[in-house]
């Protein structure tokens, strides 16, 4: 079997780490363009999410799986420009977005050609990569691990960040009852006006006994961590679940297993980059089959804070890291 390109160039402009630091320490650099291996797609990308996972790596705290790009970004936009031996969905020219394993700040990424999806119908390429790694992330861990029935009781940490954007829309449109946490009444509002029943500023409303009243929660998903963990559980309605995707506060935390026995609570959680293929494969048709059809219904939209030239990327960690923003931060390529 023969490899199919297009014409492309042979290197590219990206964004690389040069140590482990802070924003500043990504800086532009020229590579040559990849080449897909079996499975594989290229894309020459138009946009690329900015995620916390980004951050984290760039810091040197959370390794790429092994034979993945060492460039941070994780999800993309943009046309397929060469297919390796074996892939059967896609051909040149195709315009998706992609959960990559790595390598998306940068003008062209590899991807297995299962982790790649259409872009929904009437969406931007610009809009279309926001979509997945928060789309799978949410849906994997909210529906497929966490169980979120229509009528529960959900509430989302971070609910003005991308995957709380992303969970409140979902959940909401899954008929589950929708609440949410963030640290201003800005936020609030944003949160609430995309379907959320209540969204507490946790500066000032203590969850924990906004949840007394409410009967407590079915479903958490949470991003903190540390001490939000036993806040959590006691947040929890009896055989609530907790479903962690991130330590923001820390990993570590002393926790009362007997209340959870007692009360036959479930905790769990998982991170996405380092699943199998084939687990990401399957994450991928869900997506495709259950939120593609949200999007467009109008149920689900994706929310934007702001969007930096590609060379701009530690702006872009700057923004993130302030915690500032609403929704979703992408980089622009080079035309």
């Amino acid at each position: 079997m023969t490899l199919a390109t297009s014409m492309m160039d042979t290197s590219m402009l990206a964004m690389e780490i040069s140590a482990p630091g802070g924003p500043d320490v990504l800086v532009p650099t020229s590579l040559p363009v990849p080449v897909p291996g079996h499975g594989q797609i290229i894309i020459r990308l138009a946009y690329a999410g900015v995620n916390r996972p980004d951050a984290l790596q760039r810091a040197g705290s959370y390794a790429p799986p092994a034979n993945a790009s060492p460039l941070p970004g994780l999800e993309g936009a943009g046309t397929v420009v060469a297919m390796g031996p074996g892939v059967t969905r896609w051909q040149i020219g195709d315009k998706v977005c992609a959960l990559l394993p790595g390598g998306g700040y940068a003008e062209y990424a590899a991807c297995n050609e299962a982790h790649a999806l259409p872009i929904p119908e009437g969406l931007s390429l610009r809009e279309a990569a926001c979509l997945p790694e928060t789309c799978f992330t949410v849906w994997s861990n909210m529906v497929m691990r966490g169980k979120l029935k229509a009528g529960e009781r959900f509430l989302v940490h971070g609910g003005s960040s991308g995957i709380g954007t992303t969970a409140v829309q979902i959940a909401r449109a899954l008929g589950a009852r929708v609440f949410a946490t963030a640290g201003t009444d800005e936020k609030c509002r944003a949160v609430e006006a995309l379907g959320a029943e209540t969204c507490f500023n946790y500066e000032t409303t203590d969850f924990q006994e906004e949840a007394k009243t409410l009967g407590g929660f079915d479903l958490i998903l949470d991003m903190v961590g540390g001490p939000y963990l036993p806040r959590n559980v006691r947040a929890l309605a009896d055989d609530g679940r907790l479903v962690q995707i991130a330590f923001l506060q820390g990993p570590k935390v002393e926790l009362n297993f007997a209340e959870m026995m007692m009360r036959r609570l479930t905790l769990t959680g998982s991170t996405l980059r380092p699943q199998s293929d084939a687990a990401k494969a399957a994450i991928a048709h869900q997506v495709e089959t259950h939120v593609w059809p949200l999007i467009k219904s109008g149920k689900f939209r994706v929310v934007i804070d702001s969007e930096y030239a590609l060379t701009d990327a530690p702006a872009a960690h700057w923004r993130m890291e302030s915690s500032g923003h609403i929704g979703k931060i992408v980089l622009r390529m080079p035309e």
